[in-house]
């Protein structure tokens, strides 16, 4: 189960990479709405990723105890 949710921290955080990515090409065009959308996918991207990371570390924690 870690091995699962340290991917999905992952696929998250590369998620978030792409969105602000996007997010500075949109604002260095000018169209700042839709940089001000991709920001807030980026945003929402990291949570999860913190979100994940967390429950992974707990997890690998309690994985080594349990031996």
């Amino acid at each position: 189960m870690p091995k699962e949710t340290h991917t999905r921290a992952a696929e998250h955080h590369e998620n978030a990479a792409k969105a602000h990515r996007t997010a500075a090409e949109h604002h260095g065009k000018g169209e700042h709405d839709k940089g001000h959308e991709e920001s807030t996918k980026a945003h929402e991207h990291s949570v999860q990723a913190h979100r994940h990371s967390t429950e992974a570390h707990g997890k690998s924690g309690e994985h080594r105890t349990k031996k």
